[in-house]
């Protein structure tokens, strides 16, 4: 029985993360090494890998802020974290292709969501698009509509999942 271990990512798995990303984001949309670096050295509590069979198969990660939208900027840097910040916004939802559609990426958003109330935030917030917004419903997040970001050229669309 395949057992997957949802945990923080160490610091050397950086290049299996980046490597997971690139392959499921478009180049424009993609975090580089050095931003998943700089993530991991900010805020590593934040940062989990789902590994199956010693093998890491993706990824969650985030940011803190007091604002209710996720900026473009934090997508580049985390000069907007505020660590005691009300709301917590997911950077990347990312599970390698292969291993797609096996409910691995709901297990990564279940840990995410009850470490985010175990931290006392008041909400988590994520962009996505418009093909993904059903999906995350699921979860009790509430679409707001388009959002104002332009992050990689997309289109996005705004939701929070109130925690408290």
């Amino acid at each position: 029985m395949n057992n997957l271990k949802i945990r923080n990512v160490l610091p050397e798995e950086l290049d299996c993360i980046t490597e997971i990303e690139a392959t499921c984001f478009p180049a424009a949309e993609a975090a580089p090494k050095n931003v998943f670096k700089e993530r991991f050295s900010v805020f590593p509590e934040g940062f989990f890998v789902a590994e199956l069979n010693n093998e890491i198969i993706g990824f969650i990660n985030g940011g803190v802020t007091n604002e209710n939208h996720i900026q473009d900027e934090f997508f580049e840097t985390m000069s907007l974290h505020i660590p005691n910040g009300d709301n917590i916004a997911i950077f990347g939802l990312d599970v390698h292709p292969k291993y797609q559609k096996r409910g691995y990426a709901k297990q990564l958003m279940k840990h995410f969501i009850e470490s985010a109330k175990k931290s006392d935030r008041k909400n988590v917030l994520l962009t996505c698009k418009n093909h993904l917004i059903e999906y995350y419903k699921q979860f009790g997040y509430i679409n707001e509509g388009v959002s104002e970001s332009i992050h990689g050229g997309a289109e996005w669309y705004d939701m929070y999942l109130e925690l408290k």
